[in-house]
C-alpha cells in the first residue's frame, strides 16, 4: 500500500511540474534559450530530483527543451527547418480534412460552424486573444469532426502548437483576428456549399497568413532561432 501511495504521489508531482513548465513556455514566460535549473524547480516544488527528470523528458520529447549531458537544460530555441516541416504536414492534413468535410457536411454541421464563427466575432470584438486562440484550435477541431477524421486533430494541434509558441512573440494578434475569422468564414461557406476545392483554397490560403508574421519576427528576434 506504501508502494501505490508513493508511486502515485510521484506520479502527481511528475504531472504537476509537467504542466508549470509547459504553460511557461508555452505562454513565453519561459523564452527559448533560457536556463531551467533542475534543482532549483525541485527546491520550489519541494520535490526531490526524479520527478523533476521525469517531467523534463516530457517536455524533451515534445521538443520543447533540450537537455544537455554536464551542461544547463534550456528551453528550446525555433528551428526553422522544423517550422517549415510543420506547415507541410499541417497542410497536407488539413487538405484533407477540408476535402472530407466538403462531402460531409450537412445541415447541422452548418449550423454548428456558423454558431462557432458568431463566438470568434465576439472574441475579436471584444480583443480578447486568449479565448479567440482557444477557439481557433476549436474551429479546426470542428472541421476535422465534420470530416469524420477527428484523429486528424490530435496531428494538427501538435502541429499548430510549434508554430503558436513562435507567433506569440509577436507584438500585437489583436489586428489578425478580423482577417483569420474571414478567412475560417471562407472555409465554411466553401464546406457547407460542398465545394472541395474552394474549402482547400481558403485553408491553404488561411495556413499562408503566417508567413509575414513568421519573417517578422525572425527580423526581430533572431537570437530566438537555433
Amino acid at each position: 500500500m506504501r508502494t501505490n501511495t508513493r508511486t502515485r504521489d510521484r506520479r502527481t508531482s511528475v504531472d504537476e511540474i509537467f504542466d508549470h513548465l509547459y504553460e511557461e513556455i508555452s505562454k513565453l514566460r519561459l523564452r527559448p534559450g533560457d536556463k531551467i535549473s533542475e534543482s532549483e524547480i525541485a527546491t520550489r516544488f519541494g520535490v526531490s530530483r526524479q520527478p523533476v527528470r521525469d517531467a523534463f523528458s516530457r517536455l524533451e520529447n515534445l521538443d520543447l527543451i533540450s537537455i544537455r549531458p554536464q551542461r544547463a537544460t534550456e528551453v528550446k530555441r525555433f528551428s526553422l527547418t522544423d517550422i517549415e516541416k510543420s506547415r507541410f504536414v499541417r497542410c497536407a492534413i488539413e487538405t484533407e480534412v477540408l476535402r472530407r468535410a466538403a462531402a460531409s457536411c450537412n445541415k447541422k454541421n452548418a449550423r454548428q460552424l456558423n454558431e462557432h464563427l458568431e463566438k470568434q466575432i465576439e472574441a475579436s470584438d471584444s480583443r480578447d486573444c486568449e479565448q479567440f486562440g482557444k477557439l481557433d484550435y476549436q474551429f479546426h477541431q470542428l472541421l476535422c469532426a465534420i470530416g469524420r477524421v477527428e484523429f486528424a486533430f490530435d496531428v494538427i494541434r501538435a502541429e499548430k502548437a510549434s508554430v503558436d509558441r513562435l507567433c506569440m512573440l509577436s507584438l500585437s494578434k489583436e489586428h489578425r483576428m478580423p482577417q483569420l475569422i474571414n478567412d475560417h468564414r471562407e472555409m465554411a461557406d466553401a464546406l457547407i456549399d460542398g465545394d472541395a476545392d474552394r474549402a482547400v483554397a481558403a485553408g491553404t490560403l488561411h495556413l499562408s497568413r503566417l508567413d509575414d508574421t513568421i519573417n517578422a519576427i525572425v527580423e526581430a528576434s533572431g537570437h530566438y532561432f537555433e
